[in-house]
């Protein structure tokens, strides 16, 4: 009887789906930074992906779908985003981002706040989006925590994978947090490394029990990870030698794993990103000067760092109406390549951008991200051109799992789209 509920409950539990699904007679836009395929087959079976592009047989037994005249892409990954940790950001009660009081910083884990019913979620998946990069913010210390990887499915288990990195800000942000300069930030920075190597060599005699200690123990384990290199340091700076200062890190630490974001300037210092083979995670398109630390922002930057040489993705952070926006950003970096003088990205750049670039930036490019063999089945079929705005997604499958096509905002928007007497709530009498 144990074994028989134990064997249910693991096939209740599992996010994937036996059957065999092949999209035959569509363009399959594989992720990887190469040219769309026209008239190709992708199968995928148990979550993953067997086969995509053209010449792919279709297995016997397989649910056959015609793709005639539509796409298949993989599915966006967001990164950075605050999808199911904040259901309304000017509500604490609903917000955990950031935790400003708190003795931890780096020992935060987002993963355990994670919400597969926030509303938002439905919404970017309907916007073809399957898996996001959850960050904490900085709050009480530089380091805001560690972030998780999430997908965006319909079901009760989010969470991709939790402990995924850990945040650190700096630039103006951090100087601020650190009381007020970049020097404090950075002295903030290797003290805080230099007492969790304390805790590996004596635990037994670290502090960090104090009330007002800054690393506590939880905090220097969790940094050790980071020291080691098996937990990525993801680091927000936007100035050129801010850039240049956090590439230098290594030289103390050599076990370091970066991950930049942010970097309006990158462009100023794109052969020095390249060479040291830093995985960036910029914003795209920000072209304002809204600080003092981002005065070379241009709309150029993620094509001219991706022309020498530097791994670029595009960052949901900032991108007003939702991180679904992504694939707008990403096709107005092809557009602008039309404009003179401008730097843009191919289309097949510009997907990866949204799609494997991203999941290597965090080593899980052999997990997610494109429609290779093997990786998780996320896959969403389009009315077109995934980077056009004119386009919807009309199928979206996260692990493998066929997703429901409705959201919240739908379901208002049918409500209310042609009211009757009687069936709404009277906001007042007539």
């Amino acid at each position: 009887m144990k074994r028989a509920l134990l064997l249910l409950a693991t096939m209740l539990a599992s996010p994937v789906a036996a059957q065999t699904v092949a999209i035959t007679n569509a363009t399959i836009a594989v992720g990887d930074g190469s040219a769309p395929v026209e008239n190709g087959t992708i199968v995928f079976q148990n979550g993953r992906i067997v086969a995509s592009g053209a010449g792919v047989a279709v297995p016997a037994g397989a649910q056959v779908i015609d793709g005639s005249g539509k796409w298949v892409a993989p599915g966006f990954v967001a990164g950075f985003s605050d999808l199911g940790i904040a259901d309304a950001g000017g509500v604490s009660e609903s917000n955990d981002t950031g935790a400003r009081t708190a003795p931890f910083n780096a020992a935060i884990d987002i993963s355990v706040a994670i919400n597969p019913a926030e509303v938002k979620i439905a919404n970017e998946r309907l916007g073809g989006v399957t898996r996001a990069f959850v960050a904490p913010e900085a709050a009480g210390s530089i380091f805001a925590g560690q972030g998780a990887v999430i997908d965006l499915g319909d079901d009760a288990q989010p969470v991709t994978r939790a402990r995924a990195f850990q945040f650190v800000e700096l630039g103006e942000s951090g100087g601020r947090i650190a009381g007020g300069s970049r020097p404090a930030a950075y002295a903030m920075l290797h003290d805080a490394l230099t007492q969790a190597q304390d805790f590996r060599r004596n635990p037994a005699a670290f502090g960090g029990r104090e009330k007002d200690s800054l690393v506590k123990r939880g905090d220097a384990d969790a940094l050790l990870r980071v020291l080691d290199g098996a937990m990525p340091l993801v680091v927000h700076v936007e100035r050129a030698s801010d850039i240049l200062t956090v590439l230098a890190l290594p030289r103390d630490y050599p076990k370091l794993k970066l991950v930049l974001t942010g970097v309006s300037e990158g462009w100023m210092v794109a052969r020095e990103i390249a060479a040291a083979r830093v995985p960036v995670i910029a914003a795209a398109l920000a072209d304002l000067p809204a600080q003092f630390e981002s005065l070379g922002a241009t709309e150029s930057n993620v094509g001219r760092m991706r022309a020498a040489g530097v791994q670029v993705a595009l960052a949901s952070t900032g991108n007003n109406g939702g991180e679904h926006n992504l694939r707008q950003y990403a096709g107005n970096l092809v557009a602008i390549t039309r404009v003179p003088g401008h730097t843009g990205l191919t289309w097949g750049e510009a997907l990866a951008s949204i799609t494997s670039a991203p999941a290597a930036a965090l080593g899980m490019e052999g997990e997610i991200g494109s429609l290779r063999a093997g990786r998780r089945a996320d896959v969403v079929l389009w009315d077109g051109d995934p980077l056009e705005l004119s386009s919807s997604p009309t199928a979206v499958w996260i692990d493998g799992r066929a997703q429901p096509m409705r959201s919240r905002q739908l379901q208002l928007r049918d409500r209310y789209l042609v009211p009757t007497e009687g069936a709404l709530p009277k906001a007042y009498e007539r």
